[in-house]
Order: structure tokens, then C-alpha cells, then sequence
């Protein structure tokens, strides 16, 4: 934990703390890692705040689905692996709609 932040390392672990605070929202960043040696672009950084700290859970890519969640990547013209943004909205809702928490991109927040 460093300034309000707490790194969570597994998925399970993310969903099981979601349930658990029942946070109003989560907000959803897509990234591209330019810098990755293997290609693995495509990061997805999911964020809970819930009572003045940050819940911040990364996923990386590995083959065509990011490795924890196993949302699928999709590749475009250049042949390089990316995230749908609607799809990861759908798939993130349809994985917490037992909490009825919203779901939000950050770019559109």
C-alpha cells in the first residue's frame, strides 16, 4: 500500500474485495504498453475507490485473452492484439452485475 493505493495481484482476490465493500462504481483504463519486447500491448487497469483509498487491479496480455480475466483480444491489420472497449464494459457487467455496481471507461467518465 503506498499513498492510498493497494496493488491487488489476482482477479479473485479483486471480485472477493468488490463484494465485499460494494463500491457505487468501478472505472475501467485500457492501455497499450508500446514498450513490451513481446508485443503484449493490450493492459486493462481496473479501479475501485472505496473509503479514500484506490483498489487498482492490472491485467496483461498473454496469447489472444488477457491472463487473469480471460476477456478476449482481438487483432487488428497490423496483426497486433488489442481490447474492445464495449466489449470489456459488457463483460465487466455482466461479472459484477450481482453487486449492481456501474461500470465506467475512464475516457468517457
Amino acid at each position: 500500500m503506498d499513498n492510498g493505493h493497494v496493488r491487488i495481484r489476482s482477479w479473485e482476490e479483486f471480485k472477493s474485495l468488490v463484494s465485499e465493500k460494494k463500491p457505487a462504481s468501478l472505472i475501467y483504463i485500457l492501455e497499450q504498453n508500446a514498450l513490451s519486447p513481446n508485443k503484449e500491448l493490450s493492459i486493462l487497469r481496473i479501479i475501485m475507490l472505496y473509503e479514500k483509498r484506490y483498489y487498482i487491479f492490472l491485467d496483461f496480455s498473454k496469447g489472444d485473452k488477457l491472463r487473469e480475466t480471460g476477456i478476449p483480444l482481438h487483432k487488428n491489420k497490423k496483426g497486433i492484439y488489442n481490447l474492445d472497449e464495449d466489449e470489456v464494459k459488457v463483460i465487466l457487467k455482466k461479472q459484477f452485475e450481482k453487486e449492481k455496481i456501474e461500470i465506467f471507461s475512464f475516457w468517457t467518465t
